[in-house]
């Protein structure tokens, strides 16, 4: 392919992927249990007055909610990327190596020790106890890393701790004495619900601020891609790249299930289906296309999630599940295929 034909490729799949952004980010704010015209909207946000239900609706819930959907999603797409290139291993991902479970586990036993003190938890809190139950998570896969050879043990392994703080965390919900108990059990299924704008201005300054600093190693990680001992010889600190990968991605899991729970599949297939698109591997263009591509995602399966059975909401994780497990399958099957060539 000549240089100018990729150049018109990547244009047109970043085209595509904010238009798609943005088609169904305004689909999540008008569709629901109660439509609001795109007029409506407008005129709300030119400071005109709207019906009075359908103003707080869009102000109180959807807002919050879809830009919710459009930043976690983002971040849990890029926090899959980072893990993936760090591994060396396609199927890795937050919630396959129970990085999100561990996250959960922590979150939720300070959710049920402070309200069972009557304490408000607030946003730093969730976040710095579901960044500390990321760390433990991934410093037991690291431990385990070195330990074994395949990198299927090493999933495995992710796994069965995944499973660990799972049971530890529904333990948790099961035996809490206290009236938010419900909450914290969908919360613990994983939902964008609940979102106010105070959580979407801290996840967008913390996740900003994340995704900033996975830009900026683009180049380095270019290198890391094509190995180590070649990244070495350009001049890359691997041990210093390899702890800012664990860093970044564990503050970008944290924040999302510091407000959303644990959600499946994204982290893992929204890095491969954009690279599909893009035909490169290229950090420069995957870091970015990765956020919008998670961003598409969650703002697509968190619109089924509300609307497919309604009044009933499914967990954002079943709809991801559907869409996601699929491309997992499809990235062994190919994998298999390749080295069976």
């Amino acid at each position: 392919m000549k240089r100018w034909e990729k150049s018109a490729r990547y244009v047109l799949v970043f085209c595509l992927l904010v238009a798609g952004t943005a088609v169904f980010f305004g689909f999540n704010v008008c569709v629901g249990s109660v439509d609001i015209s795109l007029a409506d909207i407008v005129r709300s946000m030119g400071g005109l007055a709207i019906d009075r239900t359908a103003e707080r609706i869009l102000w109180d819930i959807r807002l919050p909610r879809a830009l919710a959907a459009l930043i976690l999603g983002g971040a849990l797409a890029l926090a899959g990327y980072l893990l993936q290139t760090f591994f060396h291993n396609p199927i890795a991902g937050p919630f396959v190596l129970g990085i999100s479970s561990g996250a959960k586990m922590t979150v939720a036993l300070v959710m049920v020790f402070l309200m069972g003190r009557s304490v408000r938890v607030n946003s730093a809190a969730l976040i710095a106890a579901a960044f500390l139950g990321a760390l433990l998570s991934m410093g037991f896969v690291l431990l385990m890393s070195r330990r074994v050879e395949q990198m299927s043990m090493l999933v495995v392994s992710g796994v069965m701790i995944g499973y660990i703080c799972s049971a530890v965390t529904e333990l948790v919900v099961t035996f809490a004495d206290d009236a938010d108990i419900v909450n914290l059990h969908n919360w613990s299924r994983g939902s964008f619900s609940g979102m106010t704008w105070e959580n979407v201005e801290v996840m967008a300054g913390v996740t900003a601020a994340a995704s900033a600093a996975v830009f900026f190693l683009a180049k380095p990680l270019s290198a890391y891609e094509l190995g180590e001992s070649y990244a070495r010889n350009l001049g890359v600190d691997i041990r210093l790249l390899r702890a800012e990968m664990v860093v970044l991605s564990s503050i970008l899991s944290a924040c999302i299930v510091a407000y959303a729970g644990p959600i499946s599949f994204v982290g893992l297939a929204a890095p491969h289906l954009v690279k599909r698109l893009l035909g490169t591997a290229k950090p420069i263009l995957m870091i970015p296309a990765c956020f919008l591509g998670g961003s598409v995602f969650c703002l697509f399966c968190d619109l089924l999630a509300r609307n497919l059975l309604p009044p009933t909401e499914l967990s954002i994780s079943t709809i991801t599940a559907i869409f996601g497990a699929p491309v997992v399958l499809w990235v062994m099957i190919k994998r298999n295929r390749e080295k069976a060539v």
